[in-house]
Parts: C-alpha cells; sequence; structure tokens
C-alpha cells in the first residue's frame, strides 16, 4: 500500500473553528491495511500538542488547493480508529447544510450526529424484544384507514403531511401503520418522539410492532452501546429507529419515512451548539431522498398550524376517541376567589380528588413548577432573594430546607430576616411540585402519592417505574411537572387538576401562550381515556386570558385564529422569521460592551430588510456566573438575517471573555 502514504486527507474536529485539516494519511505499518477509501472514517490526529479523533470528509492524491500551509508543514495522521466509515456522504452533506444555516462549525455540526463510542456494546436487555411475526395488529377506525391511505398514495412522494388529532384518537396506530407499510418496501423509517423517558408507551409500541428490527436510540445509553446501534443500523440489522431529536441523523440506508410525534414539543430543538431543529433536518433529509415527512400532534405548533392553512402541510384529521372514552369536561376555578389565596388546592377540586378515590379511579395533579415554594419574599420591602450566579429566584426545597436555582444549582440555607432591610416579616410566594405533596398528603392521608419531577428522581429508569406503578393502580394520586403531561395512557385515570395555569403566562416570551394553551390541551388529554366521564380542573388567577379560556372551552380552532393574528399585528413568527445572538460572559460590562459593538456593526452591514432589536439585557440576564445581553435580528426572509450573522460571528473576532451565541429561528427569548 506504498501508493497511499502519499495521500492526503481532510479532517473535521469538534473545534469551534468552521474549516476542515489537512492531515497526511496514517503511515502504512504493516499491521493493518489503510482503507482504499477512508471517507467517513475516524481518525486519530495530533491537533496543536494534543490528540485528538476527527472524520474524513476529502482525499486528495496531492496537496489540496484549500491547504494553506506548505508541504513540509503537514503532519501525519495517526491512526484510523474504526474498521469501516461511520459518516456518510448523506450526513456531510447535512452537516454542511447545518453549519451554513445555523451558523456553526462544520466539526460540531458533524460531531453533533454521530455517537462517541470506542467500541461497540449491545445493549442490555435488547433480546427481550418480540418477534415480528407474534405481535397482533390493531382494526383502524375509518378515520385511521382515511388517514393511512391519504399518507401513503398522495402522489408526489415527498409530501409533507400532519396527523391533528384530539388526544386518544390513534395517532401512534396510524404513525405504526405507515412505517410497517414502508418497511414491508423493503425501506427503513426514522420515528422521533420529544424524549424517550416520557413516552414509553410509544417506545414499547414500536418495539412491540417490529421486534428486533427497532433500534431505540436514547440519552440513557453509553456512547459505546449507541455506537453498536449506530453500526446496526448502517448494517440494515435494524430498520426502524425510534430516539428522540438527534436520531434524524440515524444513517438509515433506503430511508423510506420520517415520522415526527408531537411536532410541536419545544425539546426538538437543539439548546446547545448547533442549534438546529430536528423538524427542518427531517425537512431536509425528506426532500433530498424524496420521501414523505409525517407529523403529528393534538396542539401543532403555530408553524405548522399557519402551514396547514396555507396547503404546505397536508393536513389529514382525527375526531374521536379509540379506547370508549370521550373528550374530558373541563372545569376553570378562578383561584383570585378563593378563601384562601395561599391555597393550592381549591374547594372544587378537593372534593373531585375525594370522589374519584372513592370510585377506585385515579388523579393526576399537574404544576409547571418545581420545588416547595416559589421564591423568597419580603413583605416590608419587596426584596425577591435570587441567585447570586443567575438572574432568577431561588426556589424553597422543604425537604432539604434549601433555597435552589433551577439554572445553575447553587443552593444556600433561607434567611431568617430580610438580607435587604432586616425585617422578620418574610415568607414565600406561589408554590410547587413539593408543596403540592405535602398538602396532599395532608388532606388526604390514606391516598398513595407518587411524585415525578427532576427532583425526586434520583436513578435510571426511576421515572418508568413510577409512571408503572401507577398505572398498575399501586397509587391514587400521580403529582409532577410537564414529563407527567406526554403520551401516557392510564386505564383507571379519571381526574386530571392543572393547579396552576398561569406559571407559564407571565414568561417575557412570546411564545408563552402558545406553550400555556399546548400544555393545559396535553395535560388534560390524559383524562378518561378508557370511560366517558373523565374530568379536568384548572385553576387559574387569570381564567380569562386566552390561553386558559381556549383550552377550558376545548377550542382549538379559536385559539389558533385568534394568536395567528395576534402573531401577525406583533410581526411575530410565522409571519417574521428571527435570528437571536446572545452575548455572555463572566466579566461585568464585557456582554454589555459587546453586544453594543456588534448592534453598531449591523446597523452598517446588515441590508435594509433587516431589522435589528436591541441590544438589550436577557430577560435571565444571568445564568451559571455569566452576564448575558443580546440583539435580535427579524425580517420575512431568513437568508439576509443569515449573512448579516455571518459577516458578524466570522468577519469580527469578539472581545476577549465574551462568548457568541447563534440561535436560528429561536423558540424562546429568555
Amino acid at each position: 500500500m506504498s501508493e497511499n502514504k502519499s495521500r492526503y486527507i481532510d479532517v473535521v474536529l469538534n473545534v469551534p473553528l468552521n474549516q476542515a485539516f489537512t492531515y497526511r494519511e496514517p503511515l502504512d505499518d504493516g499491521k493493518k491495511e489503510l482503507p482504499k477509501d477512508p471517507f467517513g472514517y475516524r481518525v486519530e490526529v495530533k491537533f496543536g500538542n494534543r490528540k485528538t479523533t476527527g472524520f474524513v470528509t476529502a482525499v486528495y492524491d496531492s496537496i489540496p488547493k484549500s491547504c494553506s500551509v506548505g508541504d513540509d508543514k503537514i503532519r501525519n495522521a495517526v491512526k484510523y480508529v474504526d474498521s469501516e466509515p461511520l459518516l456518510t456522504r448523506e450526513l456531510l452533506s447535512i452537516a454542511s447544510f447545518m453549519s451554513s444555516y445555523y451558523i456553526a462549525p462544520i466539526g460540531e455540526c458533524v460531531f453533533a450526529m454521530i455517537p462517541s463510542g470506542k467500541r461497540e456494546t449491545e445493549i442490555p436487555g435488547f433480546s427481550f424484544f418480540q418477534d415480528e411475526k407474534g405481535f397482533e395488529k390493531k382494526e383502524l377506525s375509518d378515520e385511521q384507514k382515511n388517514a393511512v391511505q391519504g399518507i401513503l398514495s398522495s402522489g408526489a412522494p415527498s409530501k409533507f403531511h400532519y396527523l391533528y388529532g384530539t388526544t386518544g384518537s390513534g395517532k401512534t396506530e396510524v404513525f405504526l401503520t405507515c412505517a410497517d407499510s414502508v418497511m414491508q418496501q423493503g425501506k427503513g423509517v426514522i420515528y422521533l418522539v420529544p424524549e424517550i423517558g416520557l413516552t414509553p408507551q410509544v417506545v414499547e409500541a414500536v418495539r412491540a410492532r417490529f421486534g428486533n428490527t427497532a433500534a431505540v436510540l436514547h440519552s440513557e445509553l453509553t456512547p459505546s452501546q449507541r455506537l453498536g446501534e449506530w453500526k446496526r443500523i448502517l448494517h440494515k440489522e435494524a430498520r426502524v429507529v425510534i430516539g428522540a431529536r438527534s436520531a434524524i441523523f440515524a444513517p438509515v440506508p433506503d430511508l423510506g419515512l420520517v415520522i415526527i410525534d408531537e411536532e410541536h414539543d419545544s425539546s426538538y430543538k437543539s439548546g446547545s451548539s448547533p442549534r438546529y431543529h430536528a423538524r427542518q433536518i427531517g425537512m431536509l433529509r425528506c426532500s433530498h431522498e424524496n420521501i414523505p415527512l409525517l407529523m403529528g400532534s393534538a396542539t401543532p405548533s403555530m408553524e405548522a398550524w399557519h402551514s396547514m392553512a396555507e396547503g404546505k402541510l397536508i393536513k389529514h384529521v382525527l375526531t374521536r376517541r379509540l379506547a370508549g372514552g370521550a373528550v374530558p369536561k373541563i372545569e376553570c376555578i378562578n383561584l383570585s376567589s378563593e378563601a384562601n389565596g395561599e391555597n393550592c388546592i381549591s374547594r372544587k377540586l378537593n372534593s373531585e380528588i375525594e370522589s374519584t378515590i372513592k370510585e377506585n379511579k385515579q388523579t393526576i395533579l399537574f404544576l409547571n413548577r418545581r420545588g416547595f415554594t416559589h421564591f423568597f419574599r419580603c413583605s416590608s420591602c419587596g426584596f425577591e432573594l435570587k441567585c447570586r450566579n443567575c438572574s432568577v429566584a431561588l426556589t424553597y426545597h422543604k425537604s432539604e430546607n434549601r433555597l435552589r436555582c433551577h439554572y445553575c444549582g447553587y443552593s444556600t440555607t433561607p434567611p431568617q430576616q430580610c438580607p435587604e432591610c432586616g425585617s422578620l416579616d418574610i415568607g414565600y410566594s406561589g408554590f410547587g411540585t413539593e408543596y403540592i405533596e405535602s398538602e396532599v398528603k395532608s388532606k388526604f392521608p390514606n391516598a398513595r402519592v407518587l411524585r415525578a419531577d427532576t427532583d425526586s428522581l434520583h436513578h435510571k429508569g426511576e421515572l418508568q417505574e413510577r409512571f408503572d406503578a401507577f398505572k398498575k393502580g399501586e397509587a391514587d394520586i400521580l403529582l409532577g411537572t410537564q414529563m407527567v403531561a406526554k403520551g401516557l395512557n392510564f386505564p383507571k385515570l379519571k381526574l386530571v387538576g392543572v393547579v396552576l395555569a398561569d406559571s407559564s403566562l407571565h414568561l417575557p416570551d412570546f411564545r408563552a401562550s402558545e406553550k400555556t394553551f399546548a400544555l393545559i390541551t396535553q395535560v388534560a388529554g390524559r383524562a378518561g381515556r378508557f370511560f366517558p366521564d373523565g374530568k379536568v380542573v384548572v385553576q387559574s388567577y387569570n381564567p380569562e386570558r386566552d390561553a386558559i379560556s381556549f383550552a377550558v372551552r376545548n377550542d382549538t380552532e379559536g385559539f389558533y385564529k385568534k394568536e395567528i393574528e395576534m402573531r401577525k399585528i406583533l410581526g411575530f413568527p410565522p409571519f417574521t422569521r428571527l435570528l437571536r445572538l446572545v452575548f455572555r460572559s463572566a466579566v461585568p460590562n464585557s456582554a454589555q460592551a459587546a453586544a453594543e459593538a456588534a448592534s453598531r456593526i449591523l446597523e452598517k452591514k446588515a441590508p435594509p430588510e433587516v431589522e435589528i432589536l436591541g441590544p438589550a439585557e436577557c430577560p435571565l440576564n444571568m445564568v451559571a456566573g455569566n452576564y448575558r445581553w443580546q440583539v435580535l435580528l427579524r425580517g420575512k426572509n431568513i437568508k439576509p438575517l443569515q449573512e448579516a450573522a455571518k459577516a458578524l460571528v466570522w468577519g469580527y473576532k469578539p472581545l476577549k471573555d465574551v462568548y457568541i451565541e447563534v440561535d436560528v429561528d429561536p423558540l424562546n427569548l429568555m
């Protein structure tokens, strides 16, 4: 293999530089034959003074023109890591798109896709999957049959479809039937769910239906286990891949369908660079492969709803609950009129819980807030105790008698008097899941209570254990945060109580109303799926707010019509596009100075169709010891915003000690 010694390879590394680096191929030591085409192989190289691993993205017989150094400066790569390539040409194409679209280094994009394990291992317990032949498929309703037929025989194969149906209307079975049909044609399927741990029943259904041809990609796999699944997919041993956001990159040969369940869920958007949205990557892959994309939800995102109205998404509707249940009766309680304003359980909710327990049925209590109470407040001077690292109120946790920050983890003991004015007239406003748990156990001492939030879960699999226990009837009341709102079916669940519907409405975020409506609708949809007398009690201090009043009336069409009109008036998505630049620094005033300097550059360089909003402090102006300022770019089209941001981010060096976060199409502005 002497001819291989003179070849050159481009290698992308997981570094914040938007380029590939040229190396000579590893020396042929005679022990292991060098690959004929090393594209997509992992390779170990020296970068500066350290060894690191990258991916080969190009091969040359002579020094490439893109190389900026002479032949004598080019190092030999150390060795190839794998016996086969992990990066496909399709995935590199997607990484290049992501780098340009999301303004992120190419290496970060490639490494966001591919497992980092060194040696693949199998997943323990994988053999419990049923054999595919042993599964009895459910009989579809007429609505479901019409949806399947419309999705699979829609003419042009690259059409984008949306399955819009009330909670419990059988969307999962439509997804599975479409996947089954595509797999029978010898093609593969990617099936995305928001979070594997919160959608166990969907995962179980996929495993039961497709047996050992299913691969599950989730965060609890070790890198080596993830690598093992990746290779099973590459070798066509697994033909349907189910997983959360990053499963959209699964290297499925002959891909025939992409499914995105609960399309509205914000977890499909990455919170770190590259800040991609799985929905956009799904659209890209389906367009490239000329295959259908199938999305679905009971509460579509505003963008999806608008696209359905404009005919860009083909809409399929399911209206009936299939398990014998009916849409539950929803009643709203105004907490302002309750005698005791600090009581988190109204008289109405209290009586409904009592009667539900007597009927040997179950209750879910939902609150989108952790902790025992919300925040420390002085009644004399109004002082609120906030995290010293972040600009958020500390949350009191009674079980450990500490105030804790839910952003950076900082905690402290509660003060005995106001740190600002010395007053002893201090207390805590609001309530969280820990407080509700205390109240519930006090009011219903004989009830069996389970709590599910991140503060109460301590080991892997514990959330699933609690869901299983509740499903088996081993508890009367399940209380928790939004992890109890998604995709769960409990046969004995009659009552759902939304303890404080307002908790997410007061955020300074243009999507706050949309998110609140979706949460109430989703959690209410857990009630009475298997019998007709399910009930939902929604508690609120602002029952007249659109997100709450429309959700209580189960008027989805009305809410979207009102919200879309408001978005149009205010100039927010889906009528405009946004690009957010966040400047953060641990050095006081540096983030502000960088944001102000960036704004001046943008005002000179950006085209006239780009509106510059800011600079301004972020609503959360300090997180984990970093000061945060932001500049927003807004316009009708995304390309001018991206070009302006690229000119800034890749054309100028930021101030020392300042890091710039680029978020294209941000889901929140906090």
